[in-house]
């Protein structure tokens, strides 16, 4: 049996450098790497290109990489509840490229599969095509979109097993599944890792050939980006 495992956050990190781009799974604060996050601003790596569907709040997830000034450039399709990514992008200090998040999820997905581009609908006529080929399909215009190219995609995932075979819950399995596969390594951190065999095969959302190293997250917070709750009667 193929493991995948490594003993902790750091080995997973294990290749992490200046410069290269990542792919973080995750939507709000809901099915983020957390553990990987956290180590990624220990190791204060720097001029990173991250693609996320946004950047969470300011004080958590990778707010705390832009708090420190190690984001070069966000890929994503909300700027959202976070002021400091924000204020970068309107300041000029943070490069950000806003696409569609139906886009956003089809370039992880292309990567994954081993397609370089697709044609989407989606932007046509906006500042999304600008610079990009367009063409007519049956009478509708569409742009090519081309493949996420990533060194590393960090993914959370509820539990997994040591040949990385992967089962996510609820809303976590949201951009998460679409980026394992999608860069040069994929590391996923797991709230439960158990041996091969005890996942039930009829329940695994990822089959462990997407995976190249995973292991066991720890203390994990899981905050509410937005509670909003109604009065009682």
């Amino acid at each position: 049996m193929i493991k995948k495992t490594v003993k902790d956050v750091e080995a997973a990190l294990q290749g992490v450098q200046d410069g290269m781009t990542f792919m973080l799974g995750g939507f709000g604060l809901s099915g983020i790497p957390e553990n990987a996050i956290a180590h990624l601003v220990k190791l204060n790596v720097k001029d990173i290109t991250c693609i996320s569907n946004n950047a969470g709040v300011d004080d958590f997830g990778l707010g705390l990489l832009l708090q420190k000034k190690q984001i070069r450039k966000m890929v994503s399709s909300y700027v959202g509840e976070n002021d400091e990514f924000e204020r970068q992008m309107l300041s000029g200090e943070l490069e950000v490229e806003l696409i569609p998040q139906g886009t956003l999820a089809e370039r992880c997905r292309a990567a994954q599969g081993g397609f370089p581009a697709f044609f989407t609908p989606a932007g046509y006529g906006t500042e999304v095509a600008e610079g990009k080929e367009v063409r007519e399909f049956n009478g509708k215009m569409y742009v090519l979109e081309e493949a996420f190219k990533a060194d590393f995609a960090f993914i959370k995932a509820w539990k997994g097993d040591e040949a990385g075979n992967l089962i996510f819950k609820g809303t976590a399995r949201n951009f998460n599944p679409n980026m394992c596969g999608a860069a040069k390594v994929t590391v996923v951190e797991v709230e439960e890792l158990v041996k091969p065999g005890e996942l039930d095969p009829n329940q695994i959302h990822i089959p462990g050939i997407f995976v190249q190293r995973i292991f066991q997250g720890e203390r994990y917070e899981k905050r509410i980006e937005q509670r909003t709750v109604r009065q009682r009667d």
